[in-house]
C-alpha cells in the first residue's frame, strides 16, 4: 500500500511561495481599526478581498443585538435544534427570513456549509442531480452524500443542460427517479450571475425542480435584496433557496427556505441539521438586526454596487481582463498559480488586500484575483485600490 501521507505534500507553485513568504492564503488579520481597513503584518490595508459586501459585519448595531444576546442567552444553546436547542430567537429568525425570502416557511441552522448539506435529504441513490460546473464545494459534498447521480453541465451553458435532461428523459427508468437541477444566484470566483432565465425554460420543460445558493446574491441583488431570481423577476422559478449569513448580513449561519412540507422534511430528516448544535443565539440576534437594515437601508447595495461598477470599468480601461461586472465582485484574469501568487503580492506590497483564487476553487491555468467590494469603501480608497492594480500590473507585465 501507498503512504497516504505522500499526497499531502504541496505544488510546486506553493512552495515556492512558502519560501518566499508570497502566500496569499491564511494570513492573519492582526485588527480592524477603520471600515474597510485592515491591519496585517503590523500594515494597515485596505480590505478589498471581503464578502461583508453591506459592511454590516462591524455595524453598531448588529454588533449591539449580538451582545444583549450574550446577556440573556450565553453563548450557546448547549444543543441541537430537534432536542434542546430551539429558542424564540431561532423562530423569530425563520420567520423573518421567510417573509423576507417570500418562501412559505425557512430554517437555520449554525453555518452555510451545513444549510446546503441539508440539501442531501432532497435526493436519494437512483435520483438525479443536473448541477452547474461551477457550484460550490459544500453544494458538491451534500450531492456526494446523497449519493444521487450527479451530472455536471457546463457553466452557464443551458444548452448542455439541456441535452443531458433530453437524455435523461429518454431513460427507461427515468419515471421511477426524481430530479433537481442545482445552481448558484451568483458564483463567487467570479461574480457572474446563473443564466436563470435558461435554467427556469428548462426545468420547467421536464418537470424538475430547482435549488439555488445565494451565499453571494442574497442581501445585493434584486430590488428589496432578495437575491439573483428577484433580480431577474424569476422568484417563483426557485423552489429552494439557500442563504449562508456570512456575505451580506455579516454574521454566521445559514438557512434553507421553500415549501413547508420540504422544510419540515429537512428538519427531521437532514442530517447536518438533526445533528448539528444550533446556530448561536447571538448569531441568530444579529443577523435578525442585520436584516433589519438589509431591508430599510437599499442605499447600500447600490453603493457597493456603483463601487463595484466603477471600479471594474477602471480596471478593463487599463487593460486587465474582467470576468463580469454588475455584482459585488470583479473578478481580474491572470492565468496560472505562481503568476497569481506573485501579482497578489505585488497588490499587497501596494497597500490592497485581494484574494487569490486557484485551482482547485477554480479550474487549471483560470487563477484570478478577486476584488470583494463592500459599501464602506469610500472614494478615496477605491482611487487606492486602482492605482495599486496599475502599479502591480506593469510590475508584472500584464498591462501597458
Amino acid at each position: 500500500m501507498i503512504d497516504v501521507f505522500t499526497r499531502c505534500r504541496p505544488h510546486e507553485a506553493f512552495e515556492y511561495g512558502r519560501r518566499r513568504g508570497i502566500v496569499p492564503h491564511y494570513r492573519v488579520v492582526q485588527e480592524r481599526p477603520a471600515a474597510g481597513e485592515v491591519v496585517i503584518d503590523g500594515r494597515t490595508l485596505i480590505m478589498a478581498g471581503s464578502g461583508d459586501y453591506l459592511a454590516l459585519a462591524a455595524d453598531p448595531r448588529v454588533k449591539e443585538a449580538a451582545c444583549r444576546a450574550i446577556g440573556t442567552w450565553g453563548l450557546s444553546t448547549g444543543g441541537a435544534r430537534a432536542s434542546s436547542g430551539s429558542t424564540v430567537l431561532h423562530e423569530e429568525l425563520e420567520a423573518r427570513l421567510a417573509a423576507f425570502l417570500g418562501r412559505p416557511a425557512a430554517m437555520v441552522l449554525a453555518s452555510g456549509y451545513l444549510a446546503n448539506l441539508t440539501l442531501a435529504a432532497l435526493v436519494g441513490r437512483d435520483d438525479l442531480v443536473f448541477a452547474d460546473a461551477l457550484i460550490h464545494a459544500s453544494l458538491v459534498d451534500a450531492l456526494l452524500v446523497s449519493q444521487a447521480r450527479l451530472r455536471r453541465y457546463r457553466h452557464n451553458e443551458i444548452e448542455h443542460l439541456e441535452s443531458l435532461l433530453a437524455r435523461a428523459d429518454q431513460d427507461r427508468g427515468a419515471q421511477d427517479r426524481g430530479a433537481l437541477i442545482v445552481t448558484e444566484g451568483m458564483f463567487s470566483p467570479t461574480g457572474g450571475l446563473c443564466d436563470l432565465p435558461g435554467i427556469a425554460k428548462a426545468a420547467s420543460r421536464h418537470g424538475v425542480r430547482v435549488v439555488m445558493d445565494s451565499a453571494h446574491d442574497a442581501g445585493v441583488m434584486g430590488a428589496h435584496g432578495r437575491g439573483a431570481a428577484e433580480h431577474y423577476g424569476l422568484e417563483s422559478a426557485v423552489d429552494v433557496q439557500t442563504v449562508p449569513f456570512s456575505k451580506s448580513f455579516g454574521t454566521i449561519g445559514g438557512a434553507v427556505a421553500g415549501p413547508e412540507e420540504v422544510i419540515v422534511h429537512l428538519r427531521h430528516h437532514a442530517r447536518a441539521m438533526v445533528f448539528s448544535a444550533a446556530l448561536p443565539p447571538a448569531s441568530a440576534a444579529a443577523t435578525l438586526a442585520a436584516l433589519d437594515i438589509i431591508t430599510d437601508e437599499p442605499e447600500r447595495r447600490q453603493r457597493v454596487l456603483a463601487t463595484a461598477t466603477e471600479i471594474g470599468d477602471e480596471l478593463t480601461g487599463m487593460g486587465f481582463r474582467i470576468l463580469h461586472s454588475g455584482t459585488p465582485i470583479v473578478a481580474v484574469h491572470i492565468g496560472d498559480t505562481l503568476p497569481c501568487y506573485l501579482f497578489w503580492n505585488e497588490l499587497f506590497n501596494q497597500g490592497v488586500f485581494t484574494t487569490a483564487m486557484i485551482p482547485p476553487s477554480v479550474p487549471e491555468g483560470q487563477a484570478l484575483i478577486r476584488l470583494g467590494l463592500t459599501a464602506a469603501h469610500t472614494d478615496a480608497q477605491a482611487e487606492r485600490i486602482l492605482s495599486a492594480f496599475a502599479t502591480a500590473g506593469r510590475v508584472m507585465h500584464l498591462i501597458p
